[in-house]
């Protein structure tokens, strides 16, 4: 096995730190914004999209104490549009589940054979991610 970046695994989750902060507040954001005759579902997804984000911004972040980094503070930067109609939401939705997918993937390329439990977790939640953008992929196809 090789060694270890420590300070580049560190960097890294950190920005998926802030990535899923700041899901929580995009899809706490969305559960609110939707309406229609379909709300209540689509509410209670993105309410369980902002629960899951919180859990894997603790996750990391557990990790990253681990590994005596500091957790951040932050959130990632987030644009708000103004486009609250289901499609939009859920067409966001999927580029910022599009986006942790290939954070999370950027940080198996550093703990690949350098940590079997940090590769082993960063499969897990690329999968999960995977699993997102399938979600949300299908949750579209009515309104292609």
């Amino acid at each position: 096995m090789q060694e270890l970046d420590h300070q580049k695994t560190i960097d890294i989750l950190n920005a998926i730190m802030e990535f899923e902060l700041a899901g929580v507040v995009r899809y706490t954001h969305y559960s609110l914004m939707v309406t229609g005759p379909n709300r209540i579902p689509i509410v209670a997804f993105f309410k369980a999209q902002a629960a899951e984000s919180l859990l894997h911004a603790q996750q990391v972040g557990e990790i990253l104490t681990g590994l005596e980094g500091h957790p951040t503070l932050r959130i990632a930067p987030m644009e708000e549009t103004f486009k609250h109609n289901v499609k939009d939401i859920l067409q966001e939705s999927l580029s910022h589940e599009r986006k942790a997918l290939d954070m999370y993937k950027s940080l198996l390329e550093v703990v690949s054979n350098a940590s079997i439990y940090l590769e082993e977790f960063t499969r897990g939640m690329i999968g999960q991610e995977e699993m997102h953008n399938l979600e949300l992929k299908k949750m579209l196809r009515d309104f292609s």
